[in-house]
Order: C-alpha cells, then structure tokens, then sequence
C-alpha cells in the first residue's frame, strides 16, 4: 500500500511545479517532500516526477497522482460522516470554455449552495479534457470523448450546436452572398484547437482566409464576430444576444453555404463512491443542454 502522506507529497509537487512550493503548502520542509517522494520512486522501482521548471508527473506519477487525490477525497468524506473538521473539500472538475459560459452556470449556482466544498474549474478544450483525468489533475470532466479515461464511468449529456455567422456589412465587402471572395474574408477562432471553422471551409471545398484572428473568450469571441473581425461560430444562444457596443443596425448574418455543427459532450468522472461526486453529476445533468 502507498502511504497517504507519500501520495499527498506528490500531488502537491505536481500541483505547486517545485518541492519548495509543495513543501510550505504541507508545512513541512522540502526534505521531508523529497524523501516521501523517494520512497515512492523506490516503492514502485520507477521515476514519479520530472525534476524540472516546473515539476511534471510522469506516466507512472499520474496513476499516483490519481491515486493520491481519490485517497483524499474519500478521506475527506469518511471524516466528514464521522464528524470531524476535515476543512473546505476540493473539486476540480475540467468544463470547456463554451459549457462554462452557458449552461455550466447553473451547476456553479447549485455548487453555491454546498457547504465546504470549493469548486476548482480548469477550462480546456472538450476535444483535450480527457487528458486532464489521465494526469489526474480533476476529478471529472465535460469532454466530447465518448471512450472512458481507465478508471472512470462516461454518458452522455447532450450537445452544443453552432451556427457559422458574419457580419453583413463585412459580408458585403469581400463580394456578397453570392460572390464570397473567401481569401479576403477573415475569420475568428477560439485558440488553436479550435478546429470548427476549418471544417466549414474544407466542406465548402475553399480555401482558407489570408488572416485568422484569435479571441480565446466565449463572449468575446462572439462580440469581435458582430463588429466585423471575421465570421465565426455562434451557439444558440447566442445568435440572438445583442451586441454589448457595436452600432446601432449592425447585424450578423448566416454565413452563405455554412451549416451548422454539432459537438456531442459527455461527462467522465472517476468511478469511486463519492457523495460530492454523485451530488456533482446530478447537478450537471439537470443544467446540460441534453437535459
């Protein structure tokens, strides 16, 4: 068995990038860090953590790293049951940017009425948050991966749509419906990963823009769209929210040939009997949008 205090040491290297950082937020010294992780190295005969700016798990350190804060989880609970002072509970949980800016709000607001636990969100691409559960970084996920991480259950909860949209003056200057003059008209995208535009294009068999803008907000995002940045992706939602300074008349068109796609999410969480993870999963089922 691995001792909980040898897993904790590792979890908050992982979490803190250095045994310095992890070492003040166990009130403990960097030594005593360095020696817990050791004797898991020695324990299971293989490298946990790359000893580097900053400090990452390896393949091996993520199966612990998991391990690790499933232990303090359930530990956390079994001393609550008990009643004992175990302290605010963490949970971190991955939600692409999307999911955050519209339904997720209302997991937020019944998390708001949940005494001692502190919600930790990482936002990550619902393509790329799986990845987050494999490292061991949350304890569940919003992801459009349909195969479970090991050592987590999958179902699905819906989708989010987008609609291909531009502004229509902007429309108007690179030819029209018509005669898009695709090279000269840009387009607006989330980050990198942000594959859904490209798709548009390679469907319509055109090729891509001369310039690619960058606005890595949801809202944001849909706000440089209506001032005429470049066409991009609409939610439901939000093709019919006003802009918040764009002038007077300006309007968002559909985009001409585009259609609209479909991201299918799923929720992935560790499969451990938790009660704050069973309480979270039926909070996010109610508030998707395949409710």
């Amino acid at each position: 068995m691995f001792a909980p205090t040898q897993l904790a040491a590792l979890v908050s290297v992982v979490d803190h990038g250095t045994f310095e950082a992890a070492a003040r937020a166990l009130h403990v010294t960097p030594s005593a860090v360095s020696q817990r992780v050791r004797a898991l190295e020695a324990q299971v005969g293989q490298v946990v953590v790359t000893r580097a700016a900053p400090c990452r798990a390896t393949a091996s350190g993520e199966v612990l790293v998991a391990l690790g804060r499933q232990t303090e989880l359930l530990a956390t609970e079994a001393s609550r049951r008990l009643g004992g002072d175990a302290g605010p509970q963490a949970v971190a949980v991955a939600v692409n940017a999307d999911s955050l800016a519209t339904w997720f709000h209302d997991v937020i607001e019944a998390v708001a009425g949940w005494s001692g636990v502190a919600l930790e969100v990482h936002v990550e691409d619902q393509g790329h948050s799986a990845r987050l559960l494999r490292e061991g970084r949350v304890l569940a996920a919003v992801t459009s991966d349909d195969q479970p991480v090991q050592g987590c259950s999958v179902r699905p909860i819906g989708a989010l749509r987008y609609h291909p949209v531009v502004d229509a003056d902007l429309l108007e200057r690179v030819g029209g419906p018509g005669a898009v003059d695709w090279r000269r008209l840009p387009l607006v995208r989330f980050n990198e990963l942000d594959t859904l535009q490209h798709e548009q294009l390679e469907r319509l068999g055109v090729p891509p823009p001369d310039v690619v803008h960058r606005v890595p907000t949801t809202a944001d995002m849909a706000e440089a769209v209506r001032r005429g940045l470049g066409w991009g992706m609409f939610l439901d939602g939000q093709l019919d929210e006003p802009g918040t300074g764009a002038r007077p008349g300006r309007r968002v068109v559909p985009l001409p040939g585009g259609r609209t796609s479909s991201v299918p999410l799923f929720w992935q969480r560790w499969r451990v009997r938790s009660e704050v993870l069973d309480r979270l999963t039926d909070a996010v089922l109610a508030a998707a949008p395949g409710r």
